[in-house]
C-alpha cells in the first residue's frame, strides 16, 4: 500500500448468491465443518450476518442466529466472526463486531453471547475489549478439536443512551 492510499472495508450481507463466499472463508478459518443448518441460520438472521471486504477482496465474516428466549425476548447467538491471518489487525473484526453490537441497540436486543475455545486467547481478549465477559464454561463442547472446552462469552447491551 502506497503511502496516502486510502484502503475501503465494507460490509455486504450474504445472500444464496454469495453464500460460496462464507463456506470458503468458514474452511479457512475455521477447524469445523459447518452444516447446512448454519447456513440456513446465518442467511435467516438478516442483516445479523455480513461479509467483510477490504478492497473488494472477501476476507472475514460475522454470521449469527437469532433465538428466542423465555418470555419471547430476542437474543442474538454470533455463530462465527473471523477475519483471514493477513488482514487481522485492520479493523475489520472490529467493524464486524460493532455493526452486529450497533444492530443490537437499534433493535432493542439486549443479550448477545458466543462461545470460544478455551485455549483462544486472541479471541477471549478481543472480545473482552467490547465489554464481553466470560459467564461460564462448557466441558466437551467441542468434538473434534483439543482442547474440546469453551467459554460462553456474554454481553448485555444497555439501552439508555444519554
Amino acid at each position: 500500500m502506497g503511502a496516502g492510499r486510502e484502503v475501503s472495508i465494507s460490509l455486504d450481507n450474504v445472500r444464496d448468491k454469495n453464500m460460496m463466499q462464507l463456506r470458503k472463508i468458514n474452511t479457512a478459518l475455521f477447524p469445523i465443518r459447518y452444516k447446512d443448518k448454519y447456513y440456513s441460520d446465518a442467511l435467516a438472521s438478516g442483516d445479523f450476518t455480513k461479509l467483510a471486504y477490504y478492497s473488494d477482496i472477501c476476507v472475514g465474516s460475522v454470521a449469527c442466529r437469532l433465538e428466542k428466549k423465555e418470555g419471547g425476548a430476542v437474543c442474538i447467538y454470533i455463530m462465527t466472526l473471523g477475519v483471514l491471518a493477513p488482514y487481522r489487525g485492520l479493523g475489520i473484526g472490529t467493524k464486524l463486531l460493532n455493526h452486529v453490537l450497533d444492530l443490537c441497540t437499534k433493535q432493542n436486543i439486549k443479550d448477545i453471547y458466543l462461545h470460544v475455545q478455551t485455549s483462544n486467547e486472541d479471541a477471549i481478549n478481543f472480545y473482552k475489549k467490547f465489554g464481553f465477559e466470560v459467564t461460564g464454561t462448557i466441558q466437551n463442547y467441542y468434538t473434534n478439536i483439543t482442547p474440546p472446552d469453551c467459554y460462553v462469552l456474554t454481553k448485555f447491551i444497555s439501552q439508555t443512551k444519554k
